[in-house]
């Protein structure tokens, strides 16, 4: 592997770092219905765990509720189930064919400790981007130990790639800020 290589591996990483963090901030509740709230539930289908939105159509047929339509109405129940047991907070309604989940207004404690799980969401997200740095830099190191490389190559490279993990934390306080602002705008 050369050092282009491992500077644009490292960067993909990084990358991708900030697209999963960027998915488990869209976990969080906002106050506002979003079917991406109940994108980490997954229920047993035929003895197999599967995202609820393989199961089921999620809608938002106003700002304040999500509707839930199993494909198949014998997953009514166990998606019900899934709902309840989740980590989401919400009391599912089931009227036999949909189920409906009421979004209530976000009171300022509930938005305060939403805040703090997306705080530790971003904060996962920067130690998966100095992982990346770190796996970067054991790359470029071995690349200068195996001669491919001068030592002022190899320095030059893991300022590069410390430059890259400054720009990618950057980007994730950027994304952490405008999700804190979803978050306590009422």
């Amino acid at each position: 592997m050369s050092a282009d290589d491992i500077l644009l591996e490292t960067e993909d990483q990084m990358q991708k770092a900030i697209e999963a963090s960027q998915r488990n901030f869209n976990t969080i509740r906002t106050g506002r219905a979003n079917a991406s709230l109940l994108d980490r539930i997954e229920i047993e289908y035929y003895d197999v765990p599967t995202a609820l939105k393989a199961l089921a159509n999620i809608s938002t047929p106003d700002a304040s509720t999500l509707m839930i339509q199993p494909f198949d109405a014998s997953t009514l129940s166990k998606i019900e189930k899934a709902i309840s047991l989740s980590d989401v907070g919400l009391t599912p309604n089931n009227d036999g064919k949909v189920i409906r989940l009421n979004i209530p207004a976000l009171t300022t404690e509930r938005r305060q400790e939403f805040v703090k799980t997306a705080h530790k969401l971003a904060e996962e997200g920067r130690v998966s981007i100095r992982n990346q740095r770190r796996q970067g830099i054991d790359g470029i190191k071995k690349l200068e130990k195996a001669g491919e490389i001068s030592e002022d190559e190899s320095r030059d490279l893991q300022e590069e790639i410390q430059k890259l993990t400054d720009k990618y934390i950057a980007k994730l306080d950027q994304v952490l800020a405008a999700k804190e602002k979803d978050i306590t705008t009422v």
